[in-house]
C-alpha cells in the first residue's frame, strides 16, 4: 500500500525544529501547512491530520486560529482522523467541546506519564514510560465522549474520540529542540540548569519509546482507510 498523505498543521511559528522532528517521526507523505499564517488545506484529501505543538494558548483570540479550527473541525465531521501534540491536542479538544486552561504551574522536562487502559496508540509503550513535556496550559475538562488514555500528576496527558487522537507530551522532541526551547523559556536559573541536565543522551534514548505513537496513528490511518474502501465499495454493490 502507498504511503498515507497527511496534512501537518504546523503552529510552531516557523520554528524549524518542528517541521524537522515531525518529517522524521511520521513515515508518509506528508503537506506542511503553516497554521500560524492561517494557512489551511484547500481541501480535504487526505488519509490524515496531525497537529503540532505551538507557543500560543488555545483560548487567545489570535486571528489565524479560526480558520485552523474551522478546517479542523470539518475535517473531523468527514471522518478524518487526527493526531494532536501538546497545542494540537489541546486545539481538538476544544473543537470537539472540551476545555482548555492555564494550569497555573509549568511543565517542563522529562516526565513520568501513565497510560490508562487499552489504547491502541499505546500499543508497544510500557505502562508508566517517560516523554519530554513542555506546557502551561492542560484539558481540564474532555470532549463530550471522549476516553482519558494518560495522565500524570500535572494533566491529562491523551485522550481518544471516535478517530481523534491527543497527546500532552512531546514524543516527537530531539535534545536539539529541548535545549533550546529551555534556553528561551523565563526559568529561574536554578530550575534551567535543572532542566538542562536532565537533556541527556540517556534519557532521549528512554524517552524513544512514547514515539511509537506515530506509528501505531499512522497504522490507524492505514486500517481506516482500508475499512472507509471497503465500505464504498460495499455501498456501490447495493445500488447497482
Amino acid at each position: 500500500m502507498s504511503q498515507p498523505r497527511i496534512a501537518v498543521l504546523n503552529a510552531a511559528h516557523r520554528d524549524e525544529n518542528t517541521t524537522r522532528n515531525f518529517r522524521r517521526e511520521l513515515d508518509a507523505s506528508l503537506a506542511e501547512f503553516d497554521a500560524t499564517a492561517g494557512t489551511v488545506p484547500a481541501d480535504f484529501d487526505y488519509d490524515g491530520a496531525v497537529v503540532t505543538g505551538s507557543r500560543s494558548s488555545v483560548y487567545w483570540d489570535d486571528d489565524w486560529m479560526q480558520p485552523v479550527a474551522d478546517w479542523v473541525d470539518e475535517a473531523i465531521a468527514r471522518g478524518m482522523p487526527f493526531l494532536g501534540v501538546c497545542w494540537g491536542h489541546q486545539l481538538l479538544a476544544d473543537v470537539l467541546g472540551g476545555t482548555v486552561e492555564d494550569m497555573g504551574v509549568y511543565e517542563v522536562g522529562y516526565s513520568e506519564i501513565e497510560h490508562t487502559g487499552e489504547s491502541r496508540l499505546f500499543a508497544g509503550i510500557d505502562e508508566t514510560f517517560r516523554s519530554f513535556t513542555s506546557h502551561s496550559d492542560a484539558v481540564t475538562a474532555l470532549p463530550p465522549g471522549a476516553a482519558p488514555l494518560a495522565k500524570n500528576d500535572y494533566s491529562n496527558h491523551a485522550f481518544r474520540k471516535d478517530r481523534v487522537f491527543g497527546v500532552q507530551f512531546h514524543p516527537e522532541y530531539d535534545n536539539k529542540t529541548a535545549r533550546e526551547l529551555v534556553h528561551r523559556k523565563d526559568l529561574s536559573d536554578d530550575r534551567r540548569e535543572s532542566v538542562l541536565a536532565e537533556i541527556t543522551a540517556e534519557n532521549y534514548q528512554e524517552a524513544c519509546e512514547a514515539k511509537l505513537v506515530f506509528d501505531n496513528f499512522l497504522e490507524f490511518v492505514r486500517e481506516t482507510k482500508r475499512v472507509d474502501a471497503t465500505d464504498a465499495s460495499a455501498s456501490a454493490g447495493r445500488s447497482d
